[in-house]
């Protein structure tokens, strides 16, 4: 998605995001870093995304292609990608011999940047099947992994107990 920054001296506090003409444009204080602005915009894409599209099994397959060429250079293959209602305690499960991978349907409701991190997870058990430092240098490719990893805790810390 392209991003268009306006930033403005009159704006004093707030960051704004709007999709105009098929772009996102960011309208924000002229003092602020783009390191800072990086942050907001990564929030508030995921936010414009998740209201435009659909979560579903042909989601997941765009998402999981697109992240494949990105962090994995469009190397691996799996036979099937889909939401499971079944992932009562698991974000997601990826089977190394059947290449299938589930992601809970209890990301749904989640920012994309975090269900991409847990789809980067997934697809990088297609490549090493255990939790080891092999793993773990794939995983992390994806910048936003320990921001995601911080907002699942949070999420998980924030639900009632049973």
């Amino acid at each position: 998605m392209e991003v268009i920054i306006k930033r403005s001296n009159k704006r004093k506090k707030t960051i704004q995001a709007r999709m105009v003409g098929g772009r996102m444009e960011v309208l924000a204080p002229s003092y602020i870093s783009d390191a800072a602005l990086q942050d907001h915009i990564a929030r508030l894409q995921a936010r414009l995304v998740k209201s435009d599209v659909p979560r579903n099994d042909d989601h997941l397959q765009a998402r999981a292609s697109h992240l494949n060429k990105k962090y994995f250079h469009g190397v691996l293959k799996w036979s099937s990608i889909t939401y499971s209602t079944r992932q009562e305690h698991r974000r997601g499960s990826c089977n190394y011999t059947t290449k299938t991978i589930r992601i809970s349907n209890r990301l749904v409701g989640l920012p994309q940047w975090v269900e991409d991190y847990v789809i980067v997870h997934e697809l990088a058990h297609l490549i090493e099947p255990n939790h080891g430092k092999r793993f773990k240098a794939l995983v992390r490719k994806y910048p936003l992994a320990e921001r995601a990893i911080g907002y699942l805790m949070a999420a998980e810390a924030m639900k009632p107990s049973t």
